[in-house]
């Protein structure tokens, strides 16, 4: 059957986590791009509505509760060096309750509150994408 965005295109969510004109951003440990500050995201199931995956997604990864979202639009990234193909739906919101944690610490190695005009580097291709969805 074959891996998504590594044997054929993966569908992909992302979303922005936004906090008093602050983002939050993880370290990712794995490819793509490992060692570059992130969204949280990840894969859509089949069968998964892509607002599921991108909320499902979230929770694993911060440990928040993930309320309303909206939808900000799409992007396609092909990740030459790590020779991934996503094409990911994009989300943010401002409705979640809780801390953000580090939950998932084989796969992100630390997180922050970024302002979006003070952002850490390297910086995600989907990190990248999203940011002038959010001005």
């Amino acid at each position: 059957m074959g891996m998504p965005g590594i044997d054929f295109p993966g569908l992909g969510v992302g979303l922005a986590i936004l906090r008093d004109d602050r983002i939050l951003l993880y370290r990712r440990m794995k490819a793509p791009e490992a060692g570059h500050w992130n969204i949280v995201g990840g894969k859509v199931d089949h069968m998964e509505p892509a607002e599921r995956a991108a909320r499902r997604e979230a929770e694993e990864e911060t440990g928040l509760s993930i309320g309303s979202l909206t939808f900000l639009g799409q992007t396609e990234q092909i990740i030459e060096a790590d020779r991934q193909h996503w094409v990911s739906l994009l989300y943010k919101t401002t409705d979640f309750s809780g801390e953000p944690q580090l939950t998932e610490p084989d796969k992100l190695s630390e997180f922050g509150w970024f302002d979006l005009d003070a952002l850490p580097e390297p910086l995600s291709a989907f990190t990248r994408a999203v940011l002038p969805l959010l001005r």
